[in-house]
């Protein structure tokens, strides 16, 4: 997987919430990524984009929440994150944007 787009697929965009920013005290930066992406493919999706080392990457599933809209039911869709703890030394500043 060395296509410069493929890699943007499995990377959506960073979150930049207060749990997030907790985290990257601890040298970890959480990313939104695919639905379907795998740990090896996040891996070498940041190490490649960011000319960062990753030491570790840790997936979580939320599911969608059930809201109305408009007096209709409806789900918002499911979220994939995860969290990128980097080797000691290593940064990446999200607030620039991809």
């Amino acid at each position: 997987m060395t296509d410069k787009a493929a890699l943007y697929d499995v990377i959506r965009r960073p979150i930049i919430t207060e749990k997030a920013t907790m985290a990257s005290e601890h040298g970890a930066v959480v990313f939104e990524v695919a639905i379907d992406a795998n740990k090896p493919s996040i891996k070498e999706a940041v190490e490649t984009l960011f000319g960062v080392k990753v030491k570790a990457v840790n997936t979580t599933i939320t599911k969608g929440k059930t809201k109305r809209f408009k007096g209709k039911l409806g789900t918002r869709k499911d979220v994939k994150k995860a969290y990128v703890t980097l080797e000691e030394g290593n940064t990446i500043d999200v607030t620039t944007g991809l």
